[in-house]
């Protein structure tokens, strides 16, 4: 194996979907907050508040925020020597607006990250992972609102000095092109569905809009960037782009030409202004096109083009197939779906498994970028069975990884400059699309049920011993 030496393993976290403690320590709501439980043919809701007798699922989670150091105990037991998480905005400024944080926060992540670095983890921190807090959302329809570029700033200057010297790996945004597509409005820019404002007659999106407050976000990015290097020079800084990677289903050229476009415009038009500083020319191009190119303020270029990020992270998951056949059977995937492609394989949610795929996105990313790379998610959800003895064999998830790890090394072996893996969710966590706990990822088992009973009783999975061999011999024995 190609690995090198000191190459970063580990797991993807999200603090909405394990932290708990959702009203605990001076927290405020955020987004995830009020939305509802759902499942595989039951779509989540966004409700305005909290409905009584409702139940949603970031509120417990898996109860991390009293369970932290049991947990990280044994990330260190897998040998993990790097963990990614994220700080919640509403945890530190609960209103997203404060001029002075909350303490309580920030001592419960002085708390997370010295037992991570204790445990021999280097903390990876997504500013923005979903989160945004709802008086954000309520009071500025998010960042439709210039003025919340620089409440994200205070926020990302609080947190990048209070933990400058103990972390050195930073995300702004997680998988910020979803705020190119109408699912991203709320979910990515906090662009309140409830304000008719910006959805007039009961409309359901505003590309107009959103792609203002996307402008806007990729701003903010570039000026968190710039300060963070401030901060500490040594800083790594990364953008975070879902990559779902996509092929035409036939070499018919009308196939070829839309997964083209489809390609540009969600997989790499975001990635390309945090890489680059510069709105490419396909995008302008469309965007002017459709009379919705956002307005830049004086200094915006200039700040797009100093904030450059030191590193490409992305999540990798499964691929779809574009056609122009709209009868072509669909698959399932990462918070939207595609076309099915009939040489693979699916999984129980109906994500098509392709770790060839992983291989070619890693070369063309390379290709494209030429920087560092960090696949800071990948993970197969199954609902895993456990057992009365208290084992839970998932010889599945050990596979799905095995084929994606030798992807990785065959990318590296041409050339991809890849630095670490943190596959998603090492212990059982609430699933972002669906809400639910029995779409499982980890090497530890969580007794939590879709409706939030459980113990909480943590089982490490077959997978967790795997793991940590893959780790403990930097790939070579898996």
């Amino acid at each position: 194996m190609t690995f090198p030496k000191d190459f970063l393993w580990g797991g993807a976290t999200a603090a909405n979907q394990f932290e708990g403690g959702y009203d605990q320590g001076g927290k405020g709501l955020a987004v995830p907050d009020l939305k509802t439980v759902g499942g595989v043919k039951l779509a989540r809701r966004f409700t305005p508040t909290v409905e009584p007798g409702v139940y949603y699922p970031s509120h417990k989670a898996i109860d991390f925020y009293h369970h932290y150091k049991e947990d990280i105990k044994l990330f260190g037991e897998m040998n993990f020597n790097i963990f990614r998480m994220s700080i919640s905005w509403s945890r530190i400024f609960p209103m997203g607006d404060e001029l002075e944080p909350n303490e309580a926060g920030l001592a419960f992540y002085d708390d997370v990250i010295d037992e991570l670095i204790k445990n021999g983890m280097t903390p990876l921190i997504t500013l923005s992972h979903f989160e945004l807090p709802m008086g954000i959302v309520e009071k500025y329809n998010g960042f439709s609102d210039r003025r919340v570029i620089d409440l994200f700033v205070r926020y990302a200057e609080t947190v990048m000095t209070r933990y400058k010297s103990k972390v050195k790996y930073w995300i702004t945004f997680n998988e910020m092109n979803f705020g190119a597509m109408d699912h991203g409005e709320l979910t990515v820019l906090g662009m309140n569905p409830n304000d008719e404002t910006i959805y007039p007659n009961g409309a359901k999106t505003n590309e107009k809009v959103r792609f203002q407050a996307l402008h806007n976000a990729l701003v903010a990015s570039a000026k968190v960037v710039e300060l963070g290097h401030n901060i500490n020079p040594d800083f790594m800084i990364g953008c975070m782009i879902c990559h779902i990677t996509s092929y035409p289903l036939t070499p018919k050229p009308e196939d070829v030409l839309k997964r083209k476009e489809f390609d540009l415009l969600f997989a790499k038009f975001v990635g390309d202004v945090q890489t680059r500083g510069v709105y490419p020319a396909y995008m302008t191009t469309y965007l002017k096109n459709k009379d919705i190119f956002p307005v830049f303020e004086a200094g915006d270029a200039e700040i797009l083009k100093a904030g450059t990020v030191d590193m490409y992270t992305f999540s990798y998951y499964m691929t779809i197939c574009i056609t122009t056949d709209e009868n072509a059977d669909e698959t399932g995937g990462n918070l939207m779906g595609g076309k099915a492609n009939p040489y693979l394989k699916a999984s129980e949610w109906g994500w098509q498994v392709d770790p060839v795929g992983l291989e070619y996105t890693l070369i063309d990313l390379q290709d494209r970028y030429n920087m560092p790379l960090m696949v800071v998610e990948n993970g197969l959800g199954f609902a895993d069975e456990l057992q009365a003895d208290g084992t839970i064999v998932d010889d599945y998830r050990i596979d799905y990884m095995r084929d994606h790890i030798k992807a990785m090394d065959s990318a590296i072996e041409k050339g991809a400059n890849l630095i670490g893996y943190t596959m998603w969710g090492p212990i059982d966590l609430v699933s972002a699309g669906t809400g639910e706990m029995t779409k499982r990822y980890g090497f530890i088992y969580v007794d939590m049920n879709n409706d939030g009973s459980g113990s909480l009783k943590r089982y490490k999975k077959k997978s967790f011993d795997w793991y940590k061999e893959v780790i403990t011999s930097n790939g070579e024995k898996l």
